[in-house]
């Protein structure tokens, strides 16, 4: 259970460890889109630690970095047929954000760093914890973003849209959005002297 608690709190990818921030920026304006990229993210990461970990001692070291990309590869191309077959408006909507799940430096990071010498069970308990905070984190700023940007969260309408601030649904809100929650986790994390 520690192994996800850390995924989520205390190794959160987006909001601790600044890691992935393409997808976490480009797929964030709206909540749905985040949550969707998040879970797909999270299917890779379960599913390549599975499988590094189940196959670590056969792959050569020498080749070791390109088979864990070709493991991920796999596993990313179910996650896009899948979206494809039967989510297409969403996989329209995330377009080449999919594919590149394969070189998000979250994923090949875990398998090298946790899957490569852990046990396959705990691996998938990674993959578990690093992909909740993973959408966790990216939900939040989609929701937080598409709140601002169109007063609406999860498509429902929570005040009037002529309210909104466009710029959050634009590129630079996602920066402004992203640093202001960064700031208040760190205020929430460190303890007041």
């Amino acid at each position: 259970m520690k192994i996800i608690v850390n995924g989520l709190i205390t190794e959160n990818p987006t909001f601790v460890l600044i890691l992935g921030m393409c997808p976490t920026l480009a797929t964030t304006s709206s909540a749905i889109n985040g949550m969707s990229m998040g879970l797909a993210t999270l299917f890779v990461l379960v599913g390549s630690n599975m499988a590094i970990a189940l196959l670590k001692n056969i792959i050569p070291d020498q080749v070791r970095i390109p088979a864990y990309v070709v493991v991920i590869a796999t596993f990313v191309s179910v996650v896009e047929m899948t979206m494809q077959a039967y989510l297409p408006a969403l996989y329209d909507t995330l377009g080449i954000f999919i594919p590149l799940i394969v070189v998000n430096c979250i994923v090949l990071g875990r398998a090298e760093a946790f899957a490569a010498k852990n046990s396959v069970f705990d691996s998938m308990l990674d993959g578990i914890g690093i992909g909740l905070g993973f959408t966790f984190a990216l939900t939040l700023l989609g929701a937080v973003r598409e709140l601002l940007g169109t007063g609406k969260t999860f498509g429902m309408v929570v005040f009037p849209e002529n309210y909104g601030m466009l710029i959050f649904i634009l590129a630079p809100g996602a920066f402004i959005a992203l640093g202001y929650l960064i700031a208040v986790i760190n205020k929430i994390k460190t303890p007041n002297p």
